[in-house]
Protein backbone atom coordinates (compact mmCIF):
# COMPACT_ATOMS: atom_id res chain seq x y z
CA UNK A 1 0.00 0.00 0.00
CA UNK A 2 1.61 3.49 -0.79
CA UNK A 3 2.49 5.99 2.09
CA UNK A 4 -0.04 8.48 1.17
CA UNK A 5 -2.86 5.89 1.06
CA UNK A 6 -1.84 3.81 3.47
CA UNK A 7 -1.83 7.18 6.05
CA UNK A 8 -5.08 7.92 4.27
CA UNK A 9 -6.99 4.92 5.53
CA UNK A 10 -5.24 4.84 8.93
CA UNK A 11 -6.57 8.45 9.41
CA UNK A 12 -9.91 7.32 8.28
CA UNK A 13 -10.58 4.04 10.26
CA UNK A 14 -9.03 6.24 13.26
CA UNK A 15 -11.91 8.73 12.75
CA UNK A 16 -14.55 6.24 12.42
CA UNK A 17 -13.41 4.24 15.15
CA UNK A 18 -12.60 6.90 17.64
CA UNK A 19 -15.17 9.48 17.60
CA UNK A 20 -18.33 7.12 18.19
CA UNK A 21 -16.76 5.17 21.19
CA UNK A 22 -16.42 8.56 22.73
CA UNK A 23 -20.10 9.14 22.39
CA UNK A 24 -21.56 5.65 22.97
CA UNK A 25 -22.72 5.85 26.79
CA UNK A 26 -24.41 9.42 25.64
CA UNK A 27 -26.69 7.87 22.69
CA UNK A 28 -26.98 4.02 23.98
CA UNK A 29 -25.18 2.19 21.74
CA UNK A 30 -21.74 0.46 23.00
CA UNK A 31 -24.14 -0.50 26.15
CA UNK A 32 -25.23 -3.67 27.46
CA UNK A 33 -28.87 -4.78 25.97
CA UNK A 34 -31.25 -4.40 28.57
CA UNK A 35 -32.58 -8.05 30.25
CA UNK A 36 -36.23 -8.20 29.80
CA UNK A 37 -35.97 -11.53 31.28
CA UNK A 38 -36.96 -13.84 28.15
CA UNK A 39 -33.85 -15.67 27.97
CA UNK A 40 -33.81 -17.75 30.69
CA UNK A 41 -30.84 -20.58 31.19
CA UNK A 42 -32.47 -23.97 31.22
CA UNK A 43 -32.45 -26.30 34.43
CA UNK A 44 -29.37 -28.61 34.12
CA UNK A 45 -27.88 -26.61 31.20
CA UNK A 46 -24.29 -26.88 30.94
CA UNK A 47 -21.56 -24.02 30.08
CA UNK A 48 -20.24 -24.47 26.67
CA UNK A 49 -16.20 -24.86 25.87
CA UNK A 50 -16.33 -23.95 29.51
CA UNK A 51 -16.93 -19.97 29.21
CA UNK A 52 -18.79 -18.10 31.31
CA UNK A 53 -20.26 -15.89 28.75
CA UNK A 54 -20.13 -14.94 24.98
CA UNK A 55 -20.26 -11.57 24.11
CA UNK A 56 -22.50 -10.46 21.04
CA UNK A 57 -22.75 -7.41 19.18
CA UNK A 58 -25.51 -5.77 16.99
CA UNK A 59 -27.04 -2.95 16.00
CA UNK A 60 -30.01 -1.29 17.01
CA UNK A 61 -31.20 -1.81 13.26
CA UNK A 62 -33.65 -3.65 11.52
CA UNK A 63 -31.15 -4.91 9.16
CA UNK A 64 -29.92 -6.52 12.50
CA UNK A 65 -33.15 -8.18 12.90
CA UNK A 66 -31.75 -11.67 13.16
CA UNK A 67 -29.76 -10.39 16.10
CA UNK A 68 -32.74 -8.81 17.76
CA UNK A 69 -34.90 -11.97 17.16
CA UNK A 70 -32.34 -14.11 18.45
CA UNK A 71 -31.97 -12.09 22.03
CA UNK A 72 -35.71 -11.53 22.86
CA UNK A 73 -36.93 -14.94 21.44
CA UNK A 74 -33.73 -16.25 23.67
CA UNK A 75 -32.08 -18.56 21.04
CA UNK A 76 -28.72 -17.05 21.58
CA UNK A 77 -29.30 -18.00 25.75
CA UNK A 78 -30.63 -21.31 24.60
CA UNK A 79 -27.99 -22.78 22.42
CA UNK A 80 -24.85 -21.52 24.69
CA UNK A 81 -26.44 -23.46 27.55
CA UNK A 82 -25.21 -22.14 31.07
CA UNK A 83 -22.68 -19.94 29.25
CA UNK A 84 -23.91 -16.44 29.15
CA UNK A 85 -25.19 -14.49 26.28
CA UNK A 86 -24.03 -11.28 26.53
CA UNK A 87 -24.74 -8.18 24.17
CA UNK A 88 -23.40 -4.78 23.37
CA UNK A 89 -25.49 -2.25 20.85
CA UNK A 90 -23.86 -0.26 18.51
CA UNK A 91 -24.71 2.40 16.19
CA UNK A 92 -22.32 1.57 13.38
CA UNK A 93 -19.52 -1.00 12.23
CA UNK A 94 -16.75 0.81 12.47
CA UNK A 95 -16.84 0.71 16.44
CA UNK A 96 -17.81 -2.50 16.61
CA UNK A 97 -14.63 -3.47 14.56
CA UNK A 98 -13.12 -1.27 17.36
CA UNK A 99 -14.75 -3.42 20.09
CA UNK A 100 -13.61 -6.54 18.35
CA UNK A 101 -9.70 -5.54 18.31
CA UNK A 102 -10.08 -5.05 21.79
CA UNK A 103 -11.81 -8.48 22.49
CA UNK A 104 -15.16 -6.35 24.26
CA UNK A 105 -17.00 -8.70 21.85
CA UNK A 106 -16.48 -12.13 20.83
CA UNK A 107 -19.14 -12.33 17.81
CA UNK A 108 -20.86 -9.13 16.02
CA UNK A 109 -23.41 -9.00 13.55
CA UNK A 110 -22.05 -6.20 11.20
CA UNK A 111 -22.13 -4.74 8.08
CA UNK A 112 -19.62 -5.75 4.75
CA UNK A 113 -17.70 -2.61 5.00
CA UNK A 114 -16.24 -2.45 8.14
CA UNK A 115 -15.90 -6.35 8.00
CA UNK A 116 -13.46 -5.82 4.78
CA UNK A 117 -11.69 -2.83 6.61
CA UNK A 118 -11.37 -4.38 9.76
CA UNK A 119 -9.72 -7.51 8.02
CA UNK A 120 -7.45 -5.86 5.88
CA UNK A 121 -6.22 -3.95 8.76
CA UNK A 122 -5.59 -6.59 10.81
CA UNK A 123 -3.83 -8.14 7.69
CA UNK A 124 -6.46 -11.03 7.78
CA UNK A 125 -5.26 -12.00 11.05
CA UNK A 126 -7.82 -10.97 13.31
CA UNK A 127 -11.76 -11.59 11.91
CA UNK A 128 -13.74 -14.17 9.80
CA UNK A 129 -16.93 -13.76 8.41
CA UNK A 130 -18.93 -17.10 9.66
CA UNK A 131 -22.36 -16.05 8.00
CA UNK A 132 -24.80 -14.16 6.75
CA UNK A 133 -28.01 -12.68 8.35
CA UNK A 134 -29.78 -10.18 5.95
CA UNK A 135 -29.90 -8.81 2.56
CA UNK A 136 -31.36 -4.99 1.30
CA UNK A 137 -33.42 -2.43 3.95
CA UNK A 138 -31.09 0.46 2.56
CA UNK A 139 -32.52 3.63 0.94
CA UNK A 140 -31.79 7.49 -0.21
CA UNK A 141 -34.41 9.67 1.33
CA UNK A 142 -34.48 13.12 0.28
CA UNK A 143 -36.27 16.17 0.89
CA UNK A 144 -39.03 16.08 -1.68
CA UNK A 145 -39.12 20.48 -1.33
CA UNK A 146 -35.44 19.85 -2.38
CA UNK A 147 -34.32 17.40 -4.37
CA UNK A 148 -37.17 16.00 -6.86
CA UNK A 149 -34.80 13.76 -9.04
CA UNK A 150 -31.52 12.42 -8.77
CA UNK A 151 -29.57 14.95 -10.55
CA UNK A 152 -30.83 17.33 -7.68
CA UNK A 153 -28.48 15.13 -4.90
CA UNK A 154 -26.02 17.79 -6.40
CA UNK A 155 -25.18 20.36 -4.16
CA UNK A 156 -26.99 19.17 -1.34
CA UNK A 157 -26.34 17.84 2.30
CA UNK A 158 -26.66 13.83 2.79
CA UNK A 159 -26.39 11.86 5.95
CA UNK A 160 -24.28 8.72 6.45
CA UNK A 161 -24.32 6.89 9.47
CA UNK A 162 -20.40 7.16 9.79
CA UNK A 163 -17.24 7.34 7.78
CA UNK A 164 -16.24 4.02 6.57
CA UNK A 165 -19.30 1.95 7.24
CA UNK A 166 -21.08 0.08 4.93
CA UNK A 167 -23.74 2.91 3.87
CA UNK A 168 -20.94 5.77 3.81
CA UNK A 169 -19.30 3.84 0.99
CA UNK A 170 -22.48 2.92 -0.94
CA UNK A 171 -23.15 6.80 -1.09
CA UNK A 172 -19.23 7.57 -1.96
CA UNK A 173 -19.40 4.44 -4.94
CA UNK A 174 -22.95 6.42 -6.34
CA UNK A 175 -21.43 9.78 -6.17
CA UNK A 176 -19.10 8.73 -8.31
CA UNK A 177 -20.66 6.34 -10.85
CA UNK A 178 -22.81 10.26 -11.28
CA UNK A 179 -19.31 11.69 -12.06
CA UNK A 180 -19.75 14.12 -9.18
CA UNK A 181 -16.24 14.46 -6.92
CA UNK A 182 -16.46 13.88 -2.79
CA UNK A 183 -12.86 14.04 -0.43
CA UNK A 184 -14.30 10.83 1.09
CA UNK A 185 -12.49 11.65 4.49
CA UNK A 186 -13.70 15.08 4.66
CA UNK A 187 -17.19 14.41 3.07
CA UNK A 188 -16.83 17.61 1.22
CA UNK A 189 -17.44 18.16 -2.69
CA UNK A 190 -19.76 17.94 -5.39
CA UNK A 191 -22.53 16.46 -2.56
CA UNK A 192 -21.83 17.32 1.52
CA UNK A 193 -21.59 13.97 3.25
CA UNK A 194 -22.51 14.20 6.67
CA UNK A 195 -21.77 11.38 8.79
CA UNK A 196 -24.35 11.57 11.66
CA UNK A 197 -25.38 8.72 14.13
CA UNK A 198 -28.47 7.08 12.90
CA UNK A 199 -30.49 7.84 16.42
CA UNK A 200 -29.99 11.52 15.49
CA UNK A 201 -30.75 11.32 11.75
CA UNK A 202 -34.46 12.27 11.81
CA UNK A 203 -33.63 15.05 14.12
CA UNK A 204 -31.01 16.71 11.65
CA UNK A 205 -33.89 16.36 8.93
CA UNK A 206 -36.28 17.61 10.49
CA UNK A 207 -34.01 20.52 11.39
CA UNK A 208 -33.36 21.35 7.78
CA UNK A 209 -29.45 20.70 8.55
CA UNK A 210 -29.47 17.76 6.30
CA UNK A 211 -31.64 17.28 2.79
CA UNK A 212 -31.41 13.67 3.03
CA UNK A 213 -29.79 10.35 4.23
CA UNK A 214 -28.29 7.20 2.54
CA UNK A 215 -29.59 5.00 5.67
CA UNK A 216 -30.72 1.67 6.80
CA UNK A 217 -33.86 0.82 8.20
CA UNK A 218 -35.25 1.43 10.35
CA UNK A 219 -33.97 5.07 9.77
CA UNK A 220 -35.17 5.11 6.49
CA UNK A 221 -38.81 4.69 7.21
CA UNK A 222 -38.24 7.22 9.95
CA UNK A 223 -37.35 9.86 7.62
CA UNK A 224 -40.44 9.02 5.26
CA UNK A 225 -42.63 9.26 8.12
CA UNK A 226 -41.20 12.76 8.80
CA UNK A 227 -42.10 13.79 5.41
CA UNK A 228 -39.18 12.34 3.20
CA UNK A 229 -39.46 10.21 -0.15
CA UNK A 230 -37.31 7.25 -1.34
CA UNK A 231 -35.82 8.52 -4.23
CA UNK A 232 -33.43 5.15 -4.52
CA UNK A 233 -33.92 1.83 -3.04
CA UNK A 234 -30.25 0.70 -3.19
CA UNK A 235 -31.19 -3.18 -3.36
CA UNK A 236 -32.16 -1.78 -7.30
CA UNK A 237 -28.22 -1.36 -7.94
CA UNK A 238 -27.58 -4.80 -7.75
CA UNK A 239 -28.51 -8.17 -9.85
CA UNK A 240 -31.10 -9.66 -8.58
CA UNK A 241 -31.50 -6.97 -6.30
CA UNK A 242 -28.92 -8.66 -3.39
CA UNK A 243 -26.33 -7.63 -1.51
CA UNK A 244 -24.77 -8.43 2.07
CA UNK A 245 -25.96 -5.84 4.30
CA UNK A 246 -25.70 -8.33 7.82
CA UNK A 247 -22.69 -10.34 8.07
CA UNK A 248 -21.59 -12.23 11.40
CA UNK A 249 -18.36 -12.52 12.39
CA UNK A 250 -15.96 -13.19 14.64
CA UNK A 251 -12.37 -12.91 16.78
CA UNK A 252 -10.05 -15.66 14.56
CA UNK A 253 -8.42 -16.28 18.34
CA UNK A 254 -12.23 -16.93 19.82
CA UNK A 255 -13.15 -19.04 16.73
CA UNK A 256 -10.02 -21.33 16.79
CA UNK A 257 -10.50 -21.57 20.99
CA UNK A 258 -13.78 -22.28 21.15
CA UNK A 259 -15.71 -23.80 18.18
CA UNK A 260 -18.19 -25.07 20.12
CA UNK A 261 -19.72 -21.62 21.30
CA UNK A 262 -19.22 -20.32 18.00
CA UNK A 263 -21.25 -23.31 16.19
CA UNK A 264 -23.71 -22.82 19.17
CA UNK A 265 -23.97 -18.56 18.19
CA UNK A 266 -24.57 -19.60 14.37
CA UNK A 267 -27.15 -22.30 15.29
CA UNK A 268 -29.52 -19.67 16.96
CA UNK A 269 -29.03 -16.93 14.09
CA UNK A 270 -29.94 -20.02 11.61
CA UNK A 271 -33.31 -20.93 13.95
CA UNK A 272 -33.88 -16.73 14.29
CA UNK A 273 -34.05 -16.40 10.17
CA UNK A 274 -36.27 -20.12 9.87
CA UNK A 275 -38.79 -18.37 12.21
CA UNK A 276 -38.64 -14.94 10.57
CA UNK A 277 -38.60 -15.98 7.01
CA UNK A 278 -41.67 -18.53 8.39
CA UNK A 279 -43.23 -16.21 10.73
CA UNK A 280 -42.78 -12.41 9.47
CA UNK A 281 -45.52 -10.74 11.19
CA UNK A 282 -44.72 -12.21 14.46
CA UNK A 283 -40.88 -12.00 13.72
CA UNK A 284 -41.91 -8.34 12.89
CA UNK A 285 -42.90 -7.74 16.45
CA UNK A 286 -40.51 -9.59 18.07
CA UNK A 287 -37.85 -7.62 16.42
CA UNK A 288 -39.96 -4.39 17.62
CA UNK A 289 -40.20 -5.85 21.12
CA UNK A 290 -36.34 -5.86 21.25
CA UNK A 291 -35.64 -2.56 19.95
CA UNK A 292 -38.48 -0.88 22.51
CA UNK A 293 -35.93 -2.94 25.52
CA UNK A 294 -32.75 -1.48 23.82
CA UNK A 295 -33.40 1.58 23.32
CA UNK A 296 -36.70 2.15 25.65
CA UNK A 297 -39.25 2.79 22.54
CA UNK A 298 -40.73 0.47 19.76
CA UNK A 299 -41.48 1.71 16.44
CA UNK A 300 -44.62 2.84 15.43
CA UNK A 301 -46.05 0.92 12.46
CA UNK A 302 -45.83 3.26 10.33
CA UNK A 303 -42.35 3.48 10.08
CA UNK A 304 -41.98 -0.48 11.13
CA UNK A 305 -44.53 -2.10 8.64
CA UNK A 306 -42.54 -0.48 5.38
CA UNK A 307 -39.08 -0.59 6.75
CA UNK A 308 -39.55 -4.93 7.73
CA UNK A 309 -41.28 -5.16 3.96
CA UNK A 310 -37.70 -4.12 2.34
CA UNK A 311 -35.26 -6.69 4.03
CA UNK A 312 -34.41 -10.40 3.31
CA UNK A 313 -33.19 -12.46 6.04
CA UNK A 314 -30.82 -15.22 4.88
CA UNK A 315 -27.95 -17.21 6.59
CA UNK A 316 -26.05 -16.24 3.17
CA UNK A 317 -23.14 -14.11 3.28
CA UNK A 318 -23.64 -13.23 -0.40
CA UNK A 319 -19.94 -13.41 -0.79
CA UNK A 320 -19.52 -12.49 -4.51
CA UNK A 321 -20.80 -9.56 -3.32
CA UNK A 322 -18.62 -9.03 -1.08
CA UNK A 323 -15.66 -8.50 -3.85
CA UNK A 324 -17.95 -5.72 -5.48
CA UNK A 325 -17.87 -3.42 -1.88
CA UNK A 326 -14.50 -3.46 -1.52
CA UNK A 327 -14.24 -2.25 -5.41
CA UNK A 328 -16.51 0.47 -4.27
CA UNK A 329 -14.23 1.08 -1.31
CA UNK A 330 -11.30 1.74 -3.59
CA UNK A 331 -13.11 4.27 -6.03
CA UNK A 332 -14.13 5.99 -2.91
CA UNK A 333 -10.03 5.86 -1.85
CA UNK A 334 -10.74 4.24 1.92
CA UNK A 335 -8.93 1.52 0.63
CA UNK A 336 -5.75 0.00 -1.38
CA UNK A 337 -7.19 -3.21 -3.43
CA UNK A 338 -7.12 -5.92 -0.88
CA UNK A 339 -6.94 -9.49 -0.65
CA UNK A 340 -10.04 -10.94 0.78
CA UNK A 341 -8.45 -14.69 0.24
CA UNK A 342 -9.59 -16.05 3.91
CA UNK A 343 -12.23 -13.76 4.81
CA UNK A 344 -14.57 -16.12 5.13
CA UNK A 345 -14.79 -19.55 7.07
CA UNK A 346 -17.95 -21.02 6.41
CA UNK A 347 -17.50 -24.66 7.69
CA UNK A 348 -19.18 -23.71 10.88
CA UNK A 349 -22.77 -22.67 9.31
CA UNK A 350 -22.29 -25.15 6.68
CA UNK A 351 -22.01 -28.05 9.12
CA UNK A 352 -25.07 -26.31 11.07
CA UNK A 353 -27.47 -26.12 7.90
CA UNK A 354 -26.42 -29.73 6.86
CA UNK A 355 -27.62 -30.94 10.03
CA UNK A 356 -31.01 -29.13 9.34
CA UNK A 357 -31.69 -30.05 5.93
CA UNK A 358 -30.94 -26.95 4.33
CA UNK A 359 -28.41 -25.79 1.44
CA UNK A 360 -24.80 -24.75 2.04
CA UNK A 361 -23.40 -21.64 1.24
CA UNK A 362 -20.23 -20.61 -1.17
CA UNK A 363 -17.35 -18.40 0.07
CA UNK A 364 -17.06 -17.43 -3.38
CA UNK A 365 -13.68 -18.28 -3.58
CA UNK A 366 -12.69 -15.65 -0.33
CA UNK A 367 -12.59 -18.99 2.09
CA UNK A 368 -9.45 -20.58 4.35
CA UNK A 369 -7.75 -22.86 2.86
Amino acid sequence: MPANRSAFFRRGIAAATALPLLTLAACGYGSEAKDDGTAKVAAGAKKIDGLDSVKIGYFGNLTHATALVGVQKGYFQKQLGATKAAYQIFNAGPSEIEALNSSSIDIGFIGPSPAINGYVKSGGKNLRIIGGAASGGVKLVVNPDKIKSLKDVKGKAIATPQLGNTQDVAFLNWIAEQGWKVDAESGKGDVSVVRTDNKVTPDAYKSGSIDGAWVPEPTASKLVAEGGKVLLDEADLWPDKKFVITNIIVRQAFLKEHPKAVEAVLKASVEANKWINASPDEAKAAANKQLEADSGKPLPAAVLDPAWKSIQFTNDPLAATLNTEAAHAVKAGLLEKPDLKGIYDLTPLNTVLKAEGDSTVSDAGLGVG
